[in-house]
Order: structure tokens, then C-alpha cells, then sequence
């Protein structure tokens, strides 16, 4: 069964706190979960205020699918991030397959 993972980096240049930044970080987190079936997760262990890397897994059985939902995702975080002051550094998607 394929699994898919994207890892998102987000540079929030406003954050002044770690309470900025967990602020940027919780509401993408929610609205990424609220539309995708995906499971969302912070990676790193928030030790710089202005950086922040998740990571976005899914399952499905089809291959395809989950190449779409992916871009999907990809597009989506581009949008929202614009919105919470935070920009996408970078981004790395991979399909695991058995």
C-alpha cells in the first residue's frame, strides 16, 4: 500500500516569540487537517522562533491518488501561509511504495 509524505519548510519572518510562531504553526496545522484525510505533524522542536518544518503523510491504495493529493496540499499551504504572514522555503514530496 502507498504512503505519501510531504515535508513543508515555512520561514515566518514576523515571529518575535515562540508564541508567534506556535500561532502560524497551529492554524495551518488545523486547516490542513479540517480539509485533507491526512495526518499533520510539526517536525522540528521549535528552537528558532522563525522557521518551522511539517510534515504531511497520507495512505491510499492508489498511487495516483495520492500524487494528486499531494499537489493538492502543496498548493493549498502555498495559499494559506500568504494569509499568516509565513512564506514556503521549501518543499519535498515522496510516495513510499511496497
Amino acid at each position: 500500500m502507498p504512503i505519501a509524505k510531504l515535508i513543508i519548510e515555512l520561514e515566518i519572518p514576523h515571529a518575535q516569540s515562540l508564541k508567534d510562531r506556535r500561532q502560524v504553526v497551529r492554524s495551518l496545522k488545523e486547516k490542513l487537517g479540517n480539509k485533507f484525510n491526512a495526518g499533520v505533524a510539526e517536525l522540528d522542536e521549535a528552537l528558532v522562533w522563525n522557521r518551522a518544518t511539517l510534515g504531511i503523510v497520507a495512505i491510499s491504495n492508489s498511487t495516483t491518488y495520492l500524487k494528486g493529493q499531494l499537489e493538492e496540499i502543496d498548493r493549498t499551504v502555498a495559499r494559506l501561509v500568504i494569509d499568516l504572514g509565513a512564506q514556503v522555503s521549501d518543499s519535498y514530496a515522496e510516495i513510499l511504495d511496497e
